[in-house]
């Protein structure tokens, strides 16, 4: 950790889901696991978000939400998939309005397994998106911002989301 030159700051989003690992993620703001150990700070603001923590499944409503917050974060950033959900759609893979996982609206650097995810697993995880996030700010500094991104371009939408892709 000692690479960071500033807190990371982490933003949350919840797709779709039945909010068990919503409850995972704030548990993980408790002093039982106390995610602030590591200078994480929770934001509400996507301008000053280093990290995307996102639960939950992708459906056609929230899409342009998932891209619009992705788009309004500062290069580098960093997206961690949160569950079962935000990896593939979990249990809720076969509804008529679930797309699948979060990669199929951002790209994803780390995926936290887990239906909830435990809240060690999911500090594990942004500890993970962290040395991902130092690797994207060595490509910035080196001038290679074609090279970052490429990496995080974003996924063509899948044809049954109806989503107009200006409103994305």
């Amino acid at each position: 950790m000692s690479f960071m030159k500033k807190s990371p700051w982490v933003i949350h989003y919840d797709g779709s889901s039945c909010n068990g690992c919503d409850i995972e993620v704030l548990a993980c703001l408790t002093p039982l696991y106390d995610i602030e150990r590591f200078g994480i700070v929770n934001t509400g603001n996507p301008k000053h978000a280093d990290i995307f923590l996102v639960t939950g499944a992708v459906n056609a409503q929230n899409v342009p939400v998932v891209r619009q917050i992705y788009s309004q974060m500062p290069e580098p950033k960093v997206v961690v998939a949160v569950g079962a959900c935000a990896a593939s759609g979990g249990v809720f893979h076969d509804c008529y309005n679930i797309i699948g996982g979060v990669d199929k609206a951002i790209p994803v650097d780390v995926y936290v397994p887990g239906c909830a995810a435990r809240p060690q697993a999911i500090i594990d995880g942004v500890v993970q998106g962290l040395a991902v996030l130092e690797a994207k700010r060595k490509l910035l500094a080196e001038g290679k911002l074609e090279e970052l991104e490429q990496k995080d371009q974003l996924p063509p939408l899948p044809p049954q989301t109806h989503v107009k892709e200006d409103q994305a």
